[in-house]
C-alpha cells in the first residue's frame, strides 16, 4: 500500500479517536452530579488545579521557547539552516502537543470526580463507570494525539521519506522537555500536599483523612490532579511519541528490505493498539457487587487479547515476516509480566506489604528499615523481566533472515508492549478521580455506606496507579534501548565512520559513564528535596492554622486557598533546578567530552535510573498499601499505624515525585541527545 494512504489512514484514527474521548466527555459531563456540598468541594479542588496549571504551563513555556530559540542557533551556527528550522519547529510542536495532552487529562479529571462521587451513592459499578470514563478520555487524547502530531509532521517535512524520522526527532525532544516538568512541579505539588496533611492532620492532630477540619485537605486533592492526571499524562504522551519516532528511525536502515513499510509500521502498529484499548474500555461492566479490579482486569485482557491479533495483521500486512510477530508478543507478554510483578510488591494481600504492617508493630524505623528492603528486592524481578524481553526480541529478530533484524526486534517488541498504553493510562487516571471522589464524599458527610465504595475505588486505583508506574518503568527501559540505538545509527551516519563500541577504556568515555549515573542520584536527590522543601512551607501552615481552636472543633472553616498557593508557590520554585540540570548535564558533557562520552551517559544513566526508578515507584506503592492495610483493619490511632503513616510519607516523594520523573528522565537524555548528536561529533 502507498506511503500516503498508510499514513491517512494512521491520521483518520487518531481523529477518530478523538471522536471517541469527546462522545465520553458528553456522557460524563450528562452525569448527576450530588449534592451542592459535593458540587462546592468539586469546584474547589478544579479551581485550584486550573490555576496551578495555568501558572505551571507559563512557566514551562517561557522555558521551552527559550530551548528551541538555542537549538535553532546551534543548527544555523553548523551550517544546517533547514535542520535548525524543522527541529525547532518539531521541537515547539512536540511540547505544545504534550502540555494539550496533560491539560486535557486534567480538566477531564475534575469533572470526573464529582460525577464518580455522585454515582457511589447509588452504587458500585455506576461510581466505577464514571471514573472509567473519565481516565478513558485521557488515554485515548494522549495516544491519538501522539500519533496525529507525528503523522502530521511526517507529512509536512516528507519531501525524502528517508530523511524525516531525523528531521521530527525535535518532536519527541519537546514532549520529553513538557513532560520533565510537568512531572516534577505537579509531583512535587502533589507530594508536598499529602505529606503535609498527613504529618500534621493524621499524626500530630490524630484527625481521619480527608478531614474538612485540615486546611490541607483541598490542596492534597488538588494535587492528585495535577500529578497523577497532568503530569502521568505528559509521561505517557512522551512515551509514545519517543518509541515510534526511534522505531521508525531504526526502520530507516531497513529501508532496502522492507521500503517505507519498515518505517511506518511503528505509527499503523499504535493506531491499531488504540482500536483494542478503546474496545477493551468499552468492554468493562461491573457486575452488581463484583470485586472492581476484576471489571478492569477482564477489559484489559479484552485489549490485551485484541491487540494482540491486531499487531499480527500489522506485521504480516507490512512486514510479511512472522518473526517480527513473536517480537511484538515478546513485548505483549513484558507489559503483562510487568503488571504481576508490580501487583505481588504493592497488593495488600502478599508478603512484601505484610512484612511491612508487621514491621510497624515496632515503631517507624523497623517500617522504614522494611520498606527500603522491600523497594530494593523489586529491582531483581523487574532487571530480570527487561533483560529477557530484550534478548528473547533481539533473538527472534536476528532470525527473520533480515540484516539488522535483531535490533528491529527490539523495536517491535516496545511496539507490543505500548499497545495497550491507551488503555493502561485510563487505569492510571482512574486513581486520582476515584481518590478525590472519596475525598468529596467524606467532606461532604456522605452516608457511610457511600464512603464504603468510594474507600474500596479508591484501594483499586492505588493499585493501578502502581501499575501503570511499573508500566511506565518497563517501556522506558525498551525504549531507552531504542533511542540509545538510533543515537548511535544517527553518530555513525554524520561522522562516516562504524560506531557499534562504546569504549570503557577510554578515560573520557568512562568519566562519561561514571557522569550518567551520578545525574539519576543527583536528580533524585534534587528532587526529594523539593519535596521535603515545599512540604515544610505547607506543615508550617496547616499548624498555623490550627492555633485556631475553632477549626479542630468543626466551627471555624480553615483557610483551603491559602494552602493551595503556598504549595502552587512552592513547587513551581523548586522544580526548576531538577529540571535545568537534566537538560544542560548532557549538553555539557556532549560539548567537553563528545559523542562517544555521551553514548556512556546513556547507557549508565539508563540502567541506575531504570534501578532508581522500580526501587521508589514499588517502595512507594508498598508502603502506602501498608497503612491502608492497618486502616482498614481497625489499627487507627495505635503505634503501629502512626508508624505506618511515617512510613507512607517517606515512600510518598518516592513514588509520585521522583520515581515517575526518572522514567521520562531517561528519556530525556536519550532524545536530547539524539537531536544534539551535531554538537558532539
Amino acid at each position: 500500500m502507498a506511503m500516503e494512504t498508510l499514513l491517512l489512514l494512521v491520521l483518520s484514527i487518531g481523529l477518530l479517536s478523538l471522536v471517541v474521548a469527546a462522545y465520553l466527555v458528553w456522557k460524563i459531563l450528562r452525569h448527576p452530579t450530588g449534592t451542592p456540598k459535593m458540587v462546592e468541594i468539586s469546584e474547589a479542588i478544579r479551581e485550584g488545579a486550573e490555576a496551578f496549571l495555568k501558572r505551571q504551563y507559563q512557566t514551562i513555556a517561557m522555558l521551552a521557547i527559550v530551548l528551541a530559540a538555542i537549538i535553532y542557533l546551534g543548527y544555523s551556527y553548523l551550517g544546517q539552516p533547514k535542520t535548525a528550522e524543522t527541529t525547532a519547529i518539531a521541537f515547539i510542536f512536540g511540547a505544545f502537543s504534550s502540555a494539550v495532552a496533560g491539560i486535557v487529562g486534567m480538566l477531564v479529571s475534575v469533572r470526573a470526580n464529582i460525577k464518580a462521587a455522585a454515582g457511589a451513592s447509588k452504587s458500585m459499578p455506576e461510581a466505577l463507570d464514571m471514573a472509567l470514563k473519565g481516565g478513558a478520555v485521557t488515554g485515548i487524547v494522549i495516544v491519538a494525539l501522539s500519533l496525529i502530531g507525528i503523522t502530521s509532521l511526517y507529512i509536512l517535512f516528507g519531501a525524502n521519506p528517508q530523511e524525516t524520522p531525523f528531521l521530527i526527532v525535535g518532536y519527541a525532544f519537546g514532549a520529553s522537555f513538557v513532560a520533565l516538568f510537568a512531572q516534577l512541579g505537579g509531583g512535587i505539588y502533589t507530594k508536598a500536599a499529602d505529606v503535609g496533611a498527613d504529618l500534621v492532620g493524621k499524626v500530630e492532630a490524630g484527625i481521619p483523612e480527608d478531614d474538612p477540619r485540615n486546611p490541607a485537605v483541598i490542596a492534597d486533592l488538588v494535587g492528585d490532579n495535577v500529578g497523577d492526571c497532568a503530569g502521568r499524562g505528559a509521561d505517557l504522551f512522551e512515551s509514545t511519541a519517543a518509541e515510534n519516532i526511534g522505531a521508525m528511525i531504526l526502520g530507516v536502515a531497513l529501508f532496502p528490505v522492507f521500503g517505507m513499510n519498515g518505517v511506518i509500521f511503528p505509527l499503523v502498529a499504535r493506531s491499531f493498539g488504540l482500536i483494542a484499548s478503546i474496545v477493551g474500555i468499552f468492554a468493562v461492566k461491573a457486575k452488581g457487587h463484583e470485586n472492581p479490579m476484576s471489571a478492569l482486569n477482564r477489559g484489559y485482557y479484552v485489549a490485551l487479547i485484541l491487540s494482540a491479533i491486531l499487531f499480527g495483521v500489522a506485521v504480516m500486512w507490512l512486514l510479511g515476516n512472522i518473526w517480527f510477530f513473536y517480537a511484538g508478543l515478546v513485548g505483549i507478554a513484558t507489559s503483562l509480566a510487568f503488571v504481576y510483578v508490580t501487583q505481588y510488591y504493592t497488593e495488600k494481600k502478599y508478603r512484601p506489604v505484610q512484612d511491612i504492617v508487621k514491621a510497624s508493630e515496632t515503631g517507624a524505623a523497623t517500617n522504614i528499615i522494611t520498606g527500603l528492603s522491600v523497594a530494593m528486592e523489586t529491582t531483581g524481578p523487574t532487571m530480570v523481566i527487561i533483560s529477557a524481553a530484550l534478548m528473547a526480541a533481539y533473538w527472534f529478530g536476528s532470525n527473520s533472515g533480515v540484516a539488522g533484524g535483531g535490533l528491529y526486534g527490539t523495536a517491535v517488541a516496545t511496539m507490543g508492549m505500548l499497545a495497550t498504553a491507551a488503555y493502561i493510562l485510563a487505569m492510571d487516571t482512574f486513581g486520582p478521580i476515584t481518590d478525590n471522589a472519596g475525598g468529596i464524599v467524606t467532606m461532604a458527610n456522605a452516608p457511610q455506606d457511600v464512603r464504603k465504595r468510594t474507600d474500596e475505588l479508591d484501594a483499586v486505583g492505588n493499585t493501578t496507579k502502581a501499575l501503570t508506574k511499573g508500566y511506565a518503568v518497563g517501556s522506558a527501559a525498551l525504549a531507552a534501548f531504542l533511542l540509545f540505538s538510533a543515537y548511535m545509527s544517527e553518530v555513525a551516519k554524520l561522522s562516516g565512520k562504524i560506531f557499534e563500541v562504546v569504549n570503557l577504556a577510554k578515560v573520557d568515555v568512562f568519566v562519561g559513564a561514571l557522569l550518567g549515573a551520578m545525574l539519576v542520584f543527583v536528580f533524585s536527590g534534587l528532587v526529594m528535596r523539593a519535596v521535603g522543601k515545599t512540604a515544610e512551607y505547607m506543615i508550617a501552615e496547616v499548624r498555623r492554622q490550627f492555633k485556631n481552636k475553632g477549626i479542630l472543633a468543626g466551627k471555624v472553616k480553615p483557610n483551603y486557598a491559602r494552602c493551595v498557593d503556598i504549595t502552587a508557590q512552592g513547587a513551581l520554585r523548586n522544580m526548576v533546578l531538577p529540571g535545568l540540570l537534566a537538560v544542560a548535564f548532557p549538553v555539557l558533557v556532549g560539548l567537553l567530552l563528545k559523542a562517544e562520552a555521551v553514548a556512556a551517559l546513556l547507557m549508565s544513566s539508563t540502567i541506575a535510573g531504570i534501578l532508581m526508578a522500580t526501587m521508589m515507584n514499588n517502595g512507594g506503592g508498598a508502603w502506602d498499601n501498608a497503612k491502608k492495610y492497618l486502616e482498614e483493619h481497625g489499627a487507627k490511632g495505635t503505634e503501629a499505624h502512626k508508624a505506618a503513616v511515617v512510613g507512607d510519607t517517606v515512600g510518598d516523594p518516592f513514588k509520585d515525585a521522583a520515581g515517575p520523573s526518572l522514567h521520562v528522565l531517561i528519556k530525556l537524555l536519550n532524545t536530547l541527545a539524539l537531536v544534539l548528536v551535531p554538537l558532539f561529533i
